[in-house]
């Protein structure tokens, strides 16, 4: 292709609101322009990059028998009735109706429609497994879309889907999925860690995340040299050993008024104590029912692991009038120092049942919490002696200092960009939605589900993020929207032979089987070399009367600093050795 005839609208400087390095580069490089918020408008150059990804995951899933389907992108109220998602999927579901008033929303997953239309083409045990998959736009209305494409409210997925008479089968194709999906992200270039996951709003019972390493990367990972991992949202930690308090340095307890002071920073810094002896105390709605929670003042709890550790179907956090009606004091200033003997104000405020606390909480003496009323703490907490949880449980956010809940030592920190996750969904929207099948006892039983997604256009923005210098993109070759830039640097005696040979190199770059774009513009060289750059080709072959007189042309990876010369005669030759050694990537 030659530059002349392509649209690639790039720019010096990106627009004010880009807030990461992907899409800053994105928009500068002519990959994609806004169109409202979160939702972007894909450029030629950035469409061949989307495709590129597309492309290996279709064919790494077709290598393992996957059947690819369209799915609508407007689905109907009912469906999501039947799973009774459409009440609690909340408002990123953008709802909308036809002119008959029929309500539908728009795509923001597929597992209502794939498994509608598995459950009326599939009666039989001996039509299963299935896998399923697609292409496609989804939706979720994010409040503050940020990130370019990496978290827009349009996206672009993929989305597969496994169907089972058993959980050992289920079991079986879901690592075969985890497998494909390696060889997806490898052959992406790309460096990334599969890590456990919590299953979120899909549900589930097992799920991995695919994290691409990058260190302006949203999520938080916590591993270990012995291979374990896992987003900080899901991390177990193991407990720490328990230390004996001595009996003479337990203070009395005593409260100190703080007037204006509830944060855990702002009480710790005006009672000259260290944060980590703060006792933190939350209420929460589990099924309905108060619930206390304590976690150490420096730890961030996890709601995810305390839903699970009360075994709750549902879990928010108590509004105010539960702490003023537990503790009789404003949230902040809420302890855990006989909490179960206050009076509960009110008639619709049942009375808390469950006190929790985080197994760090074992090793905290002479702490501080909230006195029970307002702007006071108390100081010289002790556990045993001034407060007894129900029970213990890890239940925050594992952080620094914490340890491997497999081999106990300590846990390492890095940040991440979810690429794909994989989830075993068991029977829980085959269930609701009568997806079964006549078993081998001729019973009708549910369909053992998988789910298995992956954001393609994520996928493009997470590469750049890993992937670039001070200069502009540096592109994986199995990524890149064209392996060579070839640029011709034009002299006033020297044009009819410069473009001569240059047309000879783009010939000879497509008859290797490799794509090329080739800047023949009337620009300064300048201009050419910090496009070139920008855009991030992996390859770059110059030709220009220096190069020329001795004839020859300069070769220069992008991903290093220096360039080196080839004879224009060893251009096949060089080209097949370049292209085995992409192969071999």
């Amino acid at each position: 292709m030659k530059l002349s005839n392509y649209f690639l609208p790039t720019l010096r400087e990106a627009p004010a609101d880009a807030d990461n390095v992907s899409v800053k580069l994105m928009f500068r490089a002519g990959m994609i322009r806004k169109l409202a918020s979160g939702i972007y408008e894909w450029l030629p150059l950035g469409l061949r990059v989307l495709k590129k990804v597309e492309n290996i995951v279709r064919e790494e899933l077709d290598a393992i028998n996957g059947l690819e389907v369209w799915l609508p992108v407007i689905q109907p109220k009912e469906l999501w009735m039947e799973t009774g998602r459409w009440q609690v999927y909340g408002k990123e579901l953008l709802r909308i109706a036809d002119r008959k008033n029929s309500e539908f929303c728009f795509a923001p997953t597929a597992e209502e429609v794939i498994t509608n239309m598995v459950r009326r083409d599939v009666k039989s045990y001996r039509q299963l497994p299935i896998l399923l998959y697609q292409f496609g736009a989804k939706f979720r209305d994010e409040i503050r879309p940020r990130f370019g494409v990496m978290r827009a409210r349009e996206f672009y997925m993929k989305d597969a889907y496994s169907f089972h008479a058993s959980e050992a089968d289920c079991e079986k194709w879901y690592h075969a999925l985890y497998g494909a999906y390696e060889r997806i992200f490898t052959r992406c270039g790309l460096k990334y860690k599969p890590v456990e996951a919590d299953s979120g709003p899909i549900g589930g019972s097992h799920s991995h995340e695919f994290m691409v390493i990058a260190d302006t990367g949203e999520a938080e990972i916590a591993l270990c040299e012995c291979g374990y991992a896992a987003n900080t949202e899901k991390a177990e930690t193991a407990e720490h050993p328990a230390r004996t308090a001595d009996p003479s340095k337990l203070a009395p307890l005593k409260d100190v008024p703080t007037p204006g002071r509830y944060t855990v920073e702002d009480v710790a810094k005006f009672l000259k104590l260290n944060r980590r002896q703060a006792i933190k105390t939350l209420f929460f709605l589990a099924d309905g029912e108060p619930v206390m929670a304590l976690v150490r003042g420096d730890h961030e709890l996890n709601e995810n692991k305390l839903r699970r550790a009360l075994g709750a179907a549902a879990l928010e956090k108590a509004p105010q009038h539960i702490y003023e009606a537990i503790a009789g004091c404003p949230a902040g200033f809420a302890g855990p120092v006989e909490i179960k003997n206050k009076y509960v104000h009110g008639k619709d405020t049942k009375p808390l049942k469950t006190v929790i606390a985080d197994y760090a909480l074992k090793n905290v003496f002479n702490g501080f919490s909230g006195a029970n009323k307002g702007d006071t703490h108390t100081v010289n907490i002790n556990l045993g002696r001034d407060y007894n949880p129900d029970s213990f449980a890890d239940i925050h956010a594992a952080a620094e200092g914490d340890l491997c809940p497999r081999c106990k030592k300590p846990l390492e920190f890095k940040r991440g960009i979810e690429v794909g996750q994989t989830f075993k969904l068991g029977t829980k929207y085959s269930s609701s939605l009568k997806c079964e099948f006549l078993d081998e006892k001729q019973q009708m039983t549910p369909m053992v589900m998988g789910c298995y997604g992956i954001g393609v256009s994520r996928t493009v923005a997470a590469a750049i993020e890993q992937f670039h210098d001070e200069w502009g993109i540096i592109w994986p070759p199995s990524l890149a929207p064209f392996e060579f830039s070839l640029v011709s640097i034009d002299s006033e005696d020297g044009n009819e032979e410069i473009n001569a040979e240059s047309q000879k190199a783009y010939d000879r770059i497509h008859a290797s089987g490799m794509s090329v774009l080739w800047d023949d513009r009337d620009e300064r060289p300048g201009v050419k070399f910090k496009d070139a750059d920008l855009i991030g080709l992996p390859y770059r072959i110059v030709v220009s009367s220096k190069t020329l007189k001795d004839g020859e042309c300069e070769f220069k990876r992008r991903a290093e600093k220096t360039a080196v010369r080839w004879k224009l005669a060893d251009i096949p030759a060089r080209l097949n050795e370049l292209k085995a050694e992409i192969n071999r990537v």
